[in-house]
């Protein structure tokens, strides 16, 4: 399928991006979680306190 003439800014969200088989949908999905690795808990409470 040829690809429409797109903004340049919408092709940098979904340029080479293929619909999902099972939900349709095109866009890529965001999540809104994250997780952190820590040498140990002090080294985690540190870094959220600002100290290192």
């Amino acid at each position: 399928m040829a690809t429409p003439n797109l903004h340049f800014e919408t092709l940098q969200l979904h340029a080479g991006q293929q619909p999902d088989p099972t939900t349709g949908s095109r866009a890529v999905p965001i999540y809104q979680t994250t997780s952190y690795v820590f040498k140990n808990a002090e080294h985690g409470a540190n870094l959220f306190a600002l100290k290192e």
